[in-house]
């Protein structure tokens, strides 16, 4: 719905220009949007599972109908390029073409049962109205990741954009309101603290889907403990990436760098943190350099363009900060570093050497185009090194050796291990973090799972005493 709260700009990164304003939802609309979930959430729920996949079938196709559209606000709103964009749009509608057809097939499970002449269900049911608060760096998938399977099991939402990204969730709320409902997909729109917080605290809704920083999703689950309601929480990372000595530096120089600066190193699972085995180290920051420095930067809806800008001129300058303190500690930028003079919050891609793990850039995340590098001596320094952080997310290996990457699966706490592939999301497959990276699991069947609860039904057939009931004379 339309807000009627203060009036915020949205600003597009390649220019640093407003380009809209949109005005926020007071807390009276998100108490309306709560209550407008919570009572669709019976007859949506009630509905049989070929008629909410058929929903989700036409969801999936009014995307593709707006393909254009949405990608063109994807571009405006993050600063990706647009050829990227097209490819996030694809995702999404295979997405809500997956669950629709995943959720015909997974309801559940028969347990065996105590006795003959017992059935013991165990069912899959919808938490109920369920609060998605989206991050403004994949606004579009990281919405889909939630809404496709929490809608396909029974569940209602109303999504909250980050403020700063608001311009796709438009394009996307008219496919929802065209195909589903009134009511199964509400949005509000405002700042976390504010209307973030009123949709986390509202009785109406039953469980809260966020993805974003720790520091935020830490405080989001206090909320949610003190009100005893599940929180899904997709958080940060610094992702370590491992080169052993019998992987090829120049295909693993190249898969670093993508890896690093894919959406100007906006991606919670970009690589943060390289380990190089000492033999190969020189060669492969010297191959590294010449990829880095060989990246398109530029204009994100010219088709040439590998790079857009970071997204706001605030990020920009954080990153720059720790690239700063970590020279002043004795680290030497050998790529990049520095703004574009230009419109717009871009920054060249940057290779940094000579670093620590006493240092922020290696330590804490950085969210920005950042490569630093470490050599290592040892196999056992190397998975120490990567260990070394309260962070869960992924880790990338580059070797042709199966016993390391044996070792990586076993050893290290994250979610997902890539091996000589980086970065890749695998829609049937989760995606999710340990520790400070979250708690929970989109993708794959275990979304399924991550937005339902279990229900156990233990039914005796027949009503008939039991040997060990309270008997009356």
């Amino acid at each position: 719905m339309p807000g009627a709260g203060p009036e915020f700009r949205v600003i597009d990164p390649a220019t640093g220009e407003t380009h809209s304003t949109i005005r926020a939802s007071t807390q009276e609309q998100v108490s309306e949007a709560a209550e407008a979930a919570q009572r669709a959430g019976e007859s949506w729920g009630a509905l049989s599972q070929p008629e909410r996949s058929g929903a989700l079938h036409a969801v999936a196709d009014g995307i593709r109908a707006r393909e254009g559209l949405l990608a063109e606000a994807l571009t405006h709103e993050t600063g990706r390029p647009l050829s990227r964009n097209h490819l996030y749009v694809d995702m999404a509608v295979d997405v809500f073409h997956m669950y629709a057809e995943l959720s015909r097939a997974l309801g559940g499970r028969v347990a065996p049962s105590n006795d003959p002449g017992q059935l013991s269900l165990v069912l899959r049911a919808p938490h109920g109205a369920i609060g998605c608060l989206i991050p403004w760096n994949y606004p579009l998938l990281l919405l889909v990741f939630k809404v496709a399977p929490a809608l396909a099991t029974g569940n209602t939402v109303v999504i909250k954009p980050a403020s700063e990204t608001p311009l796709s969730l438009a394009v996307l709320s008219e496919v929802f309101a065209e195909t589903l409902p009134r009511g199964v997909v509400n949005t509000v729109l405002g700042s976390g603290r504010t209307v973030g917080e009123g949709l986390v605290t509202d009785p109406r809704i039953d469980m809260i889907a966020f993805t974003g920083s720790t520091e935020v999703g830490r405080r989001l689950g206090v909320l949610c403990a003190e009100l005893t309601k599940p929180a899904h929480l997709e958080l940060g990372g610094k992702d370590p990436a491992i080169v052993f000595e019998d992987a090829d530096p120049h295909v693993a120089a190249e898969g670093v760098a993508w890896a690093s600066f894919l959406n100007a190193g906006q991606v919670c699972t970009s690589t943060e943190r390289v380990y190089v085995a000492a033999p190969i180290y020189d060669r492969f920051v010297e191959e590294v350099v010449a990829v880095t420095e060989s990246i398109r930067v530029g204009d994100p809806f010219d088709q040439t363009t590998q790079l857009g800008p970071m997204r706001s001129e605030g990020r920009r300058r954080k990153v720059l900060g720790e690239i700063e303190a970590a020279v002043s500690a004795g680290a030497r930028v050998v790529a990049g570093g520095a703004p574009l003079d230009r419109p717009g919050f871009f920054m060249t891609p940057t290779v940094v050497v000579d670093v620590n793990h006493e240092m922020g850039l290696m330590s804490e995340e950085t969210f920005g185009p950042v490569l630093p590098i470490m050599a290592f001596s040892s196999e056992d320094e190397a998975f120490g090194l990567a260990a070394d952080t309260p962070y869960g997310l992924g880790a990338s290996l580059y070797t042709n050796t199966p016993r390391l990457v044996e070792r990586a699966y076993r050893e290290l706490n994250v979610g997902t291990v890539w091996v000589n592939d980086p970065v890749v999301d695998n829609l049937a497959a989760p995606f999710g973090g340990n520790r400070a990276s979250g708690n929970a699991r989109e993708l794959g069947v275990e979304a399924l799972e991550s937005f339902t609860t279990a229900r156990h039904v233990h039914w005796n057939l027949e009503l008939e005493p039991k040997p060990w009931w309270y008997r009356g004379e």
